[in-house]
């Protein structure tokens, strides 16, 4: 068998009399929604492969069935069982099963991704909700054949080959960092829900070359993996994560140290001051992100149409709590003016008040206000915005204009300004990252290494990287394996040191490496990770 199918079967069905032991941290469990990206749950499917394929029982761990190169099954959904019909010839009945071809891709039939047939590398697979009411198909892929089927739907390819590894890099932390996960079955779901994976009919030349050149390299703070949040276009201006999300109905949320705001110039102002988010907002200033098509717009509404589309949304977004008092029969009608409260330092709106006859209201979380101020029934891009109220003589108002920029929450990388940076600027994808994400290192992924030796391998840009050590245990000697070169690092700093650096440069090469930390024995662990961005830093330093 292939060494990718080998990985998906053993993560699945632990075939270990057929194959040797892998590292399960390489797979990604995708759970797959349908044509309109709703749904993980299905009742009825045809597949098919372009290359023979094997149905796997997982309750046997056997191969069941060999099919044909394009010869489909389908597959239903009963009370108490999945049934398979192989072409109308033959029916199984199945618990729980897999799919997989060694040398070829599997197809749902039916299903299109940017308006090709979906076929996905891997294995698929097929297991029944916890409500038994359907099944949930899940693609089983390596990382990296998983992000080259993200990184080309979730940024454009003209943005370029450094911008597209600064995306690559953050849609890795997003599967081993997420913020939250909604299902137990899967790791992430292939829509905007989590992030865009289309599978490997949408692959591109360029973003191959990018999540290729980026293997085995994440983003990380402290020796922890970092939250890699990312939008369409900050307006100019990013904001910090605790002024636009809640953690567990908490508002602001807990500060993240390398999601802070920060401006693409030194000459703009924290615009928490409504003077300031005016100025900014009603100007079209020289910033990473803008060309992009949303980093400056206007939205308007009548009085009618305003209180029209904010009831539209009203009843669902009242249940969050972040909408104070919660309005009387679901209903806000005759609204008198309308106040923010509070800004973020990009002049996000944190909470605004809207003022009624019958009371008035407060609004908090950039995401509820702008699914609340519906423009004609369309959520605004962003929660970036100053508001200009027109009024009758009798002090009515007549008419609503919002003048705003940035699309999306605004947190974290904008991905049009690291089109700009990149194509326009020359900066390279770490110095991407390094704006965007503040204080970061970028290198393989911080691990703990206690019984079992751990192997990574990784891409170098530049012959250049530091093993940083986090020697909490007051180890004596880690033996690491660089390139196959045995190297004992001493750690001799005894009680009063406790965080180590050791430059590996001159064992690396341009390109894929590999590096094997060894238990430091005794039972004692370590923490460890190669900084590959460490000369980066140097030469900002400078």
């Amino acid at each position: 068998m292939g060494t990718k199918i080998i990985k998906a079967l053993l993560f699945c069905i632990a075939l270990f009399f057929l194959i040797p032991a892998v590292f399960a941290d390489d797979i990604v469990r995708v759970g797959i929604t349908d044509n309109n990206f709703q749904s993980v749950k299905h009742s009825d499917v045809v597949v098919y492969a372009t290359d023979e394929y094997m149905i796997c029982d997982k309750a046997t761990k056997q191969v069941i069935a060999k099919i044909p190169a394009s010869k489909p099954i389908r597959v239903t959904h009963e009370e108490d069982s999945f049934l398979v019909n192989i072409d109308n010839e033959k029916t199984l009945g199945l618990q729980s099963f897999v799919v997989v071809s060694e040398n070829g891709l599997i197809g749902i039939e039916g299903l299109k991704r940017k308006g090709k047939p979906a076929i996905y590398h891997g294995a698929m697979e097929f297991c029944r909700t916890k409500q038994n009411d359907g099944f949930y198909i899940i693609n089983l892929i390596e990382m990296q054949d998983y992000l080259k089927g993200v990184v080309p739907n979730e940024m454009p390819v003209r943005f370029g080959l450094e911008a597209l590894k600064a995306q690559t890099i953050a849609a890795r932390n997003y599967v081993l960092a997420p913020r939250s996960k909604a299902y137990d079955e899967f790791d992430v779901v292939d829509s905007v829900a989590s992030q865009v994976y289309f599978g490997a009919n949408t692959e591109e030349e360029i973003t191959n070359k990018a999540v290729e050149e980026t293997e085995g390299q994440v983003a990380s703070y402290k020796g922890e993996l970092i939250l890699a949040l990312y939008s369409s276009t900050a307006g100019g201006y990013t904001e910090s994560y605790a002024n636009a999300f809640s953690d567990k109905f908490q508002f602001p949320a807990e500060h993240k140290p390398y999601l802070v705001a920060k401006p693409d110039m030194l000459s703009f102002v924290p615009m928490t001051k409504e003077e300031n988010a005016r100025a900014f907002y009603t100007s079209i200033p020289t910033a990473y992100d803008m060309d992009s098509p949303y980093f400056r717009w206007k939205r308007t509404w009548t009085l009618k149409e305003f209180e029209t589309d904010i009831n539209m949304n009203l009843k669902s977004l009242a249940q969050t709590g972040f909408i104070t008092p919660p309005p009387q029969d679901n209903f806000i009608y005759k609204v008198k003016d309308i106040k923010v409260i509070k800004r973020g330092e990009s002049g996000k709106i944190m909470e605004i008040e809207i003022d009624t006859e019958r009371g008035n209201y407060i609004v908090k979380k950039e995401l509820i206000i702008r699914r609340l101020f519906l423009n004609h029934g369309k959520a605004l891009p962003s929660a970036n915005f100053v508001l200009d109220i027109e009024r009758d003589e009798a002090g009515n108002i007549t008419n609503i204009t919002a003048s705003g920029g940035g699309y999306g929450h605004g947190v974290g990388m904008s991905q049009y300004g690291a089109g700009f940076m990149g194509s326009k600027l020359n900066k390279n994808y770490m110095e991407i990252l390094k704006h965007y994400y503040t204080g970061i290192a970028i290198g393989t992924q911080p691990v703990v290494v206690k019984s079992e030796p751990v192997k990574q391998k990784f891409y170098a840009d530049k012959k250049s990287g530091v093993i940083v050590i986090d020697n909490y245990h007051n180890v004596k000697m880690l033996p690491v394996r660089v390139n196959g070169l045995l190297l004992e690092i001493e750690l001799n700093g005894g009680f009063l040191q406790r965080e180590f650096e050791y430059d590996i440069s001159k064992h690396l090469q341009k390109g894929e490496n590999e590096i094997t930390f060894y238990p430091p024995g005794n039972g004692r662990e370590i923490k460890a990770f190669v900084d590959l961005s460490r000369e980066i830093k140097d030469e900002c330093a400078e």
